[in-house]
């Protein structure tokens, strides 16, 4: 619409400047008409006029000439008349300012000296004047001169007249021509491109059920119109074929799993039941800039997982609202449609306080939970004051979902992680029939472990109101039923792992969660100049490390700065000719605990690079900052080696993310054995990420590996995330809270 805009723009200011040229010729023909037209009238009257002056100029007294001049005061425009002697000086004048005039007294004389008329035009009292002297004679000689003062102010008047009709016939023009313009554009082009575009749409969204948009029948877009109803066609029996073939192996799971497959499978098993995705973190944060509202996707593994789901079930995602201009996107019920670009489903936004945000989120969960569930040897913190508020969000965050189930059969409500670890409880009391599930992301300690926490069976007993108790890996599933066993009084059945209290039955079961494995049409178009992406950077080396984190303690980032200065010490052939790009998004920073690391990061950061840098190269180039899916692809692809070296992690998906990354089959995967993928991606170089002796080898066989060796490792690592991606975790998880 802007081009639209623009172009009409661009036909305004020509058709502006042909107006304004055409009207300053014709001011300028104008002036000069009238110009004429007054000197020439003036030379009548004043000849005129001179024949009754003249005769009686000796003869006559001052008095009687200024009777005479008197008498034609104001008459026929004439603003007044001078009488000169030969000398120059004043007989008789009409008007006191006319003589006041500095060049009054100078064209007389001119005309005196010239024997002839003369005149000009003057400003007397802001009103243009013609002055006009013609000399008077003897019989022999010049005796003197007589002056005529002619209104010359209709002139601008006449000029200013002719400047406002055409500037108002140009603002009447350009209007008529503006909305002719649009007008045509939107009839010939807008319209018809905008059914294009919802027929393209719908055809890429699988809405090919529904009515097509009128498509274009003029001649401009009549070819392109055929070509899209052929595609439809062809793309509608494809969409068939697909879903018989999706339907027949619904049954198989080992078989690749694809949206499609996950669409055709909740029709087939769900029938129709709504499902509720309910997690703290929101998978669209709306933010101003200005005047301009932009939004970002937050760095977080939960949504990277649970986001391609979202997009294949629909249904409602319900979660904290954080973005700066979040309240203002959403409507009367704090919903909007999501993805911004292609809406899929529904976000619901749940407002919490400062005073809220600050115990439940930073305090109890962050600082409580979080570090108790990693063994990171960061010491946990727990405060009265954040139980309450986490107890008191939990139940707004509960109520929220009891009031959008309210009016559905059979609910499926999945919630996410350990910020809402009381909610499946209070769920599963007020509405028995809803089928409820938890995944918890981060890792379950011992049991020795968690019973530091104050408040331990309560947040059991919260998690066992779930029929689905979901975990990355079977020790997590062990390490909760031993703490179940221990701190509260229920029945267990350590063969099926299920865990019954007060009648209810919770399944506790591993689910390692995974990411949408790209398609080879996407892979293919999100390639780039890699060499020209890294000068846009100032990299000019060989060998390119890359990880990916939040900013964590977790997620071993110093251990691994640690690792990369033993390796360019031991390994000095690598110094200049490596570079290691650290993304660190910003996470959690009102938590004094990580101000503190992100402080020791960037003092380590620097401390290493002043070790190494030498001609402008340095060995680690730290990006501090949030970025887009398609960024980090870009990293991905470009590195050699990435390096996954979190102390303690659920699963990690930025290993996944790596290796679904690397269409060319190339690169190799540095990861933690203290990470869930490790479990699966066995093809990766599996490291302590405490001994950075042996970190360091490790990137030095990475980096020193045959092509050959990293392509049959790469391909291996890229069949176990293909054959059990995102969308079979969503499916085994859903095919288990249903039949339960």
């Amino acid at each position: 619409m802007k081009q639209i805009f623009a172009a009409v723009f661009v036909i305004i200011v020509i058709i502006s400047f042909i107006v304004v040229a055409f009207t300053l010729t014709q001011v300028q023909q104008e002036e000069q008409r009238l110009k004429t037209s007054l000197k020439q009238r003036s030379i009548l009257l004043a000849e005129s006029l001179k024949e009754t002056v003249q005769p009686n100029f000796i003869n006559k007294s001052d008095q009687q000439l200024q009777n005479l001049v008197d008498k034609f005061e104001d008459k026929q425009r004439l603003a007044g008349m001078v009488i000169y002697d030969s000398k120059g000086d004043t007989i008789a004048t009409s008007s006191s300012l006319i003589t006041q005039v500095l060049k009054t007294k100078k064209i007389a004389e001119d005309a005196m000296d010239a024997d002839g008329a003369n005149g000009d035009f003057v400003e007397l009292t802001n009103e243009k004047m013609y002055l006009l002297a013609i000399p008077l004679h003897d019989e022999e000689s010049v005796v003197g001169a007589l002056m005529i003062a002619q209104d010359a102010s209709y002139i601008d008047t006449r000029l200013t007249g002719i400047w406002k009709n055409n500037l108002l016939r140009l603002f009447v023009q350009a209007s008529l021509i503006s909305a002719a313009i649009l007008l045509i554009i939107r009839w010939l082009i807008v319209e018809p491109i905008r059914n294009l575009v919802k027929s393209l749409k719908s055809t890429r969204t699988e809405d090919l059920e529904q009515n097509s948009p009128g498509l274009p029948t003029n001649f401009f877009f009549r070819p392109l119109a055929k070509e899209i109803t052929n595609i439809r066609g062809k793309l509608k029996e494809a969409r068939l074929i697909a879903d018989e073939e999706a339907k027949l192996g619904l049954e198989k799971l080992n078989s690749p799993w694809t949206e499609q497959r996950l669409k055709v499978f909740i029709k087939d098993v769900l029938k129709d039941r709504t499902i509720f995705m309910v997690s703290n973190r929101e998978p669209y944060i709306h933010t101003k800039k200005g005047r301009s509202i932009n939004y970002y996707i937050p760095a977080s593994g939960m949504v990277t997982a649970i986001e391609p789901i979202m997009e294949a079930c629909g249904g409602i995602w319900i979660a904290q609202g954080s973005g700066d201009a979040d309240k203002i996107t959403v409507d009367k019920d704090d919903k909007l449609n999501v993805p911004p670009e292609e809406p899929k489903y529904t976000l619901k936004r749940i407002w919490l306080s400062e005073k809220e945000e600050a115990g439940y989120y930073y305090g109890f969960s962050n600082e409580g939970l979080w570090p108790l569930c990693h063994i990171a040897y960061t010491r946990p913190t727990f405060r009265k004051e954040d139980w309450e508020e986490y107890k008191k969000v939990n139940g707004k965050f509960a109520q929220t979902i009891l009031t959008e189930i309210k009016n559905i059969e059979r609910p499926i409500v999945l919630i996410q992680d350990f910020h809402l670890a009381l909610v499946p409880r209070i769920i599963k009391n007020s509405r028995p029939d809803a089928s409820v599930g938890i995944f918890w992301h981060i890792p379950w300690p011992n049991s020795e472990s968690f019973s530091v926490c104050p408040w331990k069976k309560e947040i059991i007993d919260g998690i066992l109101g779930a029929d689905l108790i979901g975990f990355q890996t079977q020790l997590h599933c062990n390490n909760f039923i031993e703490t179940v066993s221990r701190e509260i009084e229920s029945l267990l059945d350590f063969e099926q792992l299920t865990v019954t209290r007060n009648g209810h039955t919770s399944f506790v079961k591993p689910f390692p969660i995974s990411i949408a494995f790209p398609n080879p049409s996407k892979e293919k178009s999100a390639n780039s100049d890699t060499r020209k992406f890294l000068k846009s950077l100032n990299i000019k080396t060989k060998y390119i490390g890359v990880g990916v984190d939040r900013l964590d303690y977790t997620k071993g980032i110093l251990e691994r700065l640690k690792a990369i200065e033993i390796f360019l010490k031991k390994y000095p052939a690598y110094v200049g000719n490596f570079s290691f790009i650290q993304i660190a998004a910003p996470s959690r920073s009102k938590i004094k605990e990580y101000q503190k690391f992100t402080e020791a990061l960037e003092k380590e950061v620097e401390r290493v690079n002043n070790l190494f840098r030498k001609n402008g190269w340095k060995p680690v180039i730290l990006f501090k900052r949030h970025h887009t899916r398609e960024e980090i692809s870009r990293f991905y692809k470009l590195a050699n080696v990435c390096l996954v070296t979190s102390l303690h992690d659920g699963m990690n998906l930025v290993a996944k993310e790596f290796v679904a990354a690397r269409g060319d089959n190339k690169g190799v995967l540095v990861l933690s054995q203290f990470t869930g993928a490790a479990r699966e991606l066995k093809d990766a170089l599996i490291v302590n990420p405490y001994n950075g002796e042996q970190t360091a080898e490790a990137i030095k066989v990475a980096l020193e590996l045959s092509p050959l060796e990293q392509t049959k490792k790469m391909r291996r690592m890229r069949e176990v995330v293909k054959n059990y991606n995102i969308y079979r975790w969503s499916a085994e998880l859903l095919k288990v809270i249903v039949n339960i």
